[in-house]
């Protein structure tokens, strides 16, 4: 059996910057597959509550019913079924997923303008991309070393964002005026087809085409992917924090829409203040895993995750309502809570630490914070949205994310102020520390 140690890992220069090397067609594969998830993301609300007739609040209800689907996904997919099938099948379950019923919304649901169908098939799609996009992250987890498992993640959410939502942004802003929106949504099948090819045909990673721990019961697994969260109390802590990292993006992508047209906003300028948040986030990304690798993790989501956040809420609401239809000061607003968005990149590495035995019980909590918030976050819009309006919404979203800074705090994160020491692992080792360059 052969040993690398970190310095042999070290000697890659893509390894350096924080990418596995045997992984990066994953990464390639997740870009791709998050440009087609993200072409719809500046307009779906839009085209549902407008051009379908389904209202305001009946599109948050479909994306709600989405979340639903996607938490269940992101639950089961980065932690049980990567544990028992392995990630690489996973990924390939979610890609057909995404595919059908896709597919079946096209051809009969839109057509039909039929609000259960698009529900149904729309609701049903979202077991897609958790499946594929966290069960990476799975793999990613597995065999990222230590010191470098914030940038390995930052890498993730990098490939992730700039797939979702800002080059199928762009996507959309070149195709829309051409074509229209529904003729898109078939560029976005192409998109994901391409990116699941991709992992499917060329990622040959050895850790990820089995199970990380196939030997363990199923029943017992999920059963202990709940009691976790008792046994290890910060786990508990960081699911709520998971939970409120992204829900107030999720529920603004669905409203804010509806509150910059009132202002006078097109959709075009709309799409590209989504951009312009995300290509934030992207920057804020890469700096934030650095900080939260050689600074200290829980700090970092403190600040500029619950601090910095809660400030962009804020600012999203009013800059743009002072200000009225003045784009710069719109981007403004929402540039800054992209950074802040972002500074939770050190949360998975903090995770493992509390339990570094059970790595895919941990990733099953995470992923499952990360898809309630895809509910969570359009469900407090839909209920809140026609009594406060966005000024509300945004305090409410605010509100979360300072209380976010304080349970921060609370858990611990990986060599707090320290460099971590050079640690030799074993290729193939899926226990206490992840293999460095196994996963693709």
């Amino acid at each position: 059996m052969s040993t690398r140690t970190e310095t042999s890992y070290r000697r890659h220069p893509i390894d350096r910057i924080g990418i596995p090397k045997p992984l990066v067609w994953g990464y390639v594969g997740l870009l791709f597959f998050m440009i087609g998830d993200g072409v719809e993301t500046s307009y779906l609300s839009k085209f549902f509550g407008t051009d379908l007739g389904f209202s305001e609040t009946g599109a948050g209800a479909i994306i709600t019913v989405y979340g639903v689907t996607a938490a269940i996904a992101s639950f089961l997919g980065a932690g049980l079924l990567s544990d028992r099938w392995g990630p690489r099948r996973v990924m390939a379950i979610g890609a057909g997923i995404w595919v059908v019923f896709h597919v079946l919304m096209l051809t009969v649901a839109i057509p039909a303008e039929s609000y259960d169908l698009v529900m149904i098939t729309y609701g049903v799609r979202g077991f897609g991309y958790p499946m594929f996009a966290y069960g990476f992250l799975s793999w990613i987890m597995a065999v990222a070393p230590k010191d470098h498992q914030s940038k390995a993640v930052g890498w993730f959410w990098f490939a992730y964002s700039s797939g979702y939502p800002i080059i199928g942004s762009f996507l959309f802003a070149a195709a829309m005026p051409m074509i229209g929106f529904y003729p898109t949504l078939w560029l976005s099948l192409a998109m994901v087809a391409a990116g699941s090819l991709i992992v499917l045909l060329l990622l040959r990673e050895r850790t990820g085409l089995t199970g990380l721990a196939p030997g363990r019961d199923a029943r017992t697994e999920l059963l202990g992917t709940f009691k976790i969260l008792f046994e290890k109390p910060k786990l508990g802590v960081s699911l709520i924090i998971r939970l409120i990292n992204t829900t107030p993006s999720f529920g603004m992508w669905v409203f804010m829409p509806f509150f910059v047209r009132d202002l006078g906003f097109s959709d075009g300028e709309w799409n590209t203040l989504l951009v312009i948040m995300m290509v934030t986030n992207l920057g804020a990304l890469l700096v934030f895993g650095v900080l939260g690798d050689n600074w200290s993790g829980r700090k970092t989501c403190a600040l500029f995750g619950g601090v910095l956040g809660a400030l962009g809420c804020l600012l999203c609401y009013y800059l743009p309502a002072a200000a009225g239809y003045d784009f710069p000061v719109a981007a403004l607003a929402v540039a800054v809570y992209g950074a802040g968005l972002a500074g939770y990149v050190p949360l998975p590495a903090m995770m493992i630490t509390q339990a570094p035995d059970r790595r895919g019980q941990v990733m099953g909590v995470y992923t499952l914070g990360a898809g309630l918030s895809v509910a969570v976050g359009p469900l407090i819009g839909t209920v809140s949205y026609s009594t406060f309006g966005f000024q509300g919404l945004m305090w409410i979203y605010a509100g979360l994310l300072l209380v976010n800074a304080v349970l921060c705090l609370y858990v611990t994160s990986p060599g707090d102020g320290m460099r971590p020491e050079a640690h030799t692992v074993t290729e193939g080792s899926r226990s206490e520390e992840p293999v460095p360059g196994t996963l693709a």
